[in-house]
């Protein structure tokens, strides 16, 4: 870290299991021999331990014990003061062993060890709980322990290499912002669905009172059996704005549980301990000035509530939006070199696709075109006919909006004969079907076809990852929306989804299709022209991406209200005041289309 003030960590431990990791010498106390003239409970996991420590003393070191007195060997000293060895023989904590004295240390002092930095305790990830997706995949348990070493709850996360989404699926569990990246839409999307389908436990809140102590008092107090007890973290950062003591602030931190340290510093300088204590008072006393640990890996947690996925965005750094006056400046800026060239070679090899994967529009000739709007023209074949295309290639950075689409046909139909014209971008207005239609009314132009044709993102990514990508999905056409309305008793509407009107580049047909590939859409009741406002929002597709949630929160959801989010028929709404509605469709791909309908 550049700042040394702002780097932390936290350590993470886990409990101890005797003969384990952490607590391998341990035996119990009745086995130890030497120190059975010491009153403890013999099943009480003991182990005989060191009072001295390397380095001359700088004073005199004589101990009295049991009728001897006792200095520490040439070169070593004690490792708390004579008075301080007192306390720990009245604590009956010092024993003699051959020919020295020794400390008596017990599990339970400190019930839990630290994880080393070597993790030989994670395995595979080969497991229903945590399934193996990527080849290269990171166990979630490691992220995990990274996470919570390094942040704090609300805390901002970054992963540059998304993948499967493990670190931003830890991160939203554990309270955490996170910010994920990948050059393939595939790894997004998978860590999406994977967020969206998944379920996490509810971690207290500190500050936050405890539900439960509205009927048990008791709940937000600080014991609990065991010896353990929970605290909060301080999680806020330098300069941030305080939360109230009411406030559900995630800055606050979780409710920790927290367990008592007990060293032999903690019983050397315990002002409490005195000769001819009892057992109980000595470990009452012991138990008191006790330092303890936070186990930030073991937050409270509320079983009487589910959590899920808390709102998150899928966003693109390209295209950007193009401002208005220069379709014609970046029209020119796409010429025959450079990213327009890169488009059309691509387009050469990979031809046209639409969902159905053996429809695809191949190209029989394509060859550049000097235009300002127009960078190829070319054949294919349409039922044994050969037919004329012209391909315009959007902007780089830029959306691709009617008035570049107007354009665009208005230069292919200059001069010879065009049957077809493909309109290549990264990202369409959603107008863009709706006001075409309308284009070919007004301008008449004739029997010509205008697609327009979604670039792979993969594109704008250069060529290596091109080869990784392969051609199958580089130009994909994404039809119409097939939608009915009906008019119920007492004027109110419904809308159908009944799928996409697909163009098939081999007929030069539409024919409809299914929902399959839509992944969601809204509904705009009242559409005045201008705005889209989402009034109703429904999801659709054949892998049902919550249905794992589903399943998961069955005993907590209305099944009724679940069948209404998955659906392809709207809920009954009314007549809209404008005479308008609008339909906003959008697929796995996120390629949105907007369609309007006067309400009958």
């Amino acid at each position: 870290a550049k700042s040394k003030k702002n780097c932390k960590t936290r350590n993470l431990y886990t409990e101890k299991h005797e003969g384990q990791s952490g607590a391998s010498k341990y035996r119990s106390f009745d086995t130890i021999r030497a120190a059975q003239a010491l009153q403890h409970d013999p099943k009480r996991l003991a182990v005989s331990d060191q009072l001295t420590s390397q380095g001359p003393s700088g004073g005199d070191q004589t101990f009295h014990f049991q009728g001897k007195a006792w200095e520490p060997p040439v070169g070593m000293h004690w490792k708390t003061t004579v008075d301080g060895l007192k306390r720990l023989s009245y604590a009956q904590r010092v024993f003699i062993e051959g020919n020295s004295i020794r400390y008596l240390r017990f599990m339970d002092d400190f019930e839990v060890s630290p994880i080393p930095n070597v993790w030989l305790d994670i395995g595979g990830i080969q497991s229903r709980t945590d399934p193996k997706t990527y080849v290269v995949q990171t166990a979630t348990e490691a992220v995990h322990r990274c996470l919570l070493m390094t942040t704090d709850p609300g805390d901002l996360v970054l992963d540059p290499t998304c993948g499967s989404g493990t670190t931003d699926y830890v991160a939203e569990q554990w309270g955490r912002r996170w910010i994920t990246i990948d050059t393939s839409r595939v790894a997004l999307a998978l860590a999406r669905t994977r967020l969206m389908a998944a379920k996490f436990p509810y971690y207290r809140i500190a500050g936050v009172p405890n539900p439960a102590a509205a009927t048990n008092p008791a709940a937000n107090a600080a014991g609990s059996p065991g010896g353990a007890r929970w605290a909060k973290s301080d999680a806020a950062g330098v300069g941030e704005p305080a939360a109230s003591a009411t406030g559900c602030d995630i800055r606050r931190g979780f409710v920790y549980k927290q367990v008592p340290h007990v060293t032999l510093k903690s019983i050397a300088n315990n002002p409490d301990i005195k000769e001819g204590m009892t057992r109980q008072q000595i470990d009452a006393a012991i138990r008191k000035h006790a330092d303890t640990e936070t186990l930030y890996n073991q937050p409270e947690e509320d079983k009487g509530t589910v959590r899920v996925s808390g709102p998150f965005t899928v966003e693109s750094l390209s295209p950007h939006r193009m401002l208005p006056g220069e379709p014609a400046a970046l029209a020119a800026g796409c010429g025959a070199g450079g990213y327009a060239q890169t488009i059309l070679d691509n387009l050469r090899k990979a031809g046209v696709q639409n969902t159905i994967k053996k429809e695809r529009l191949v190209f029989e000739r394509l060859d550049n075109y000097p235009g300002e709007y127009i960078q190829a023209e070319g054949t294919y074949t349409e039922n044994e006919t050969p037919k004329a295309v012209r391909i315009c290639v959007g902007p780089e950075f830029g959306t691709v909006g009617p008035e570049w689409i107007k354009q665009a046909a208005l230069e292919a139909v200059r001069g010879s004969k065009c049957d077809l014209l493909l309109v290549c971008g990264f990202a369409f207005d959603p107008h863009v079907l709706e006001q075409t239609q309308e284009l070919k009314k007004e301008m008449h132009f004739g029997k010509l076809t205008i697609l327009p044709v979604r670039m792979n993102p993969d594109l704008a990514m250069g060529d290596e990852l091109l080869k990784k990508t392969g051609g199958g999905n580089l130009f994909m056409v994404f039809g119409e929306p097939d939608i009915s309305m009906q008019k119920r008793k007492g004027g109110q509407l419904v809308v159908e989804l009944r799928g996409v009107d697909v163009y098939d580049p081999t007929t030069g047909e539409v024919r409809s299709h299914s929902t399959d590939d839509i992944a969601c859409w809204f509904l705009d009741t009242d559409y005045n022209g201008e705005s889209f406002f989402v009034r109703h929002a429904y999801f659709c597709g054949t892998d049902e991406p919550f249905e794992k949630l589903k399943k998961a929160l069955r005993a907590e959801i209305d099944e009724a209200e679940w069948s209404k989010l998955y659906s392809t028929r709207s809920m009954p709404f009314d007549a809209p005041k404008n005479g308008k509605i609008a339909v906003k469709v959008i697929n796995h791909y996120g390629d949105e289309v907007l369609k309007v309908f006067r309400a009958p």
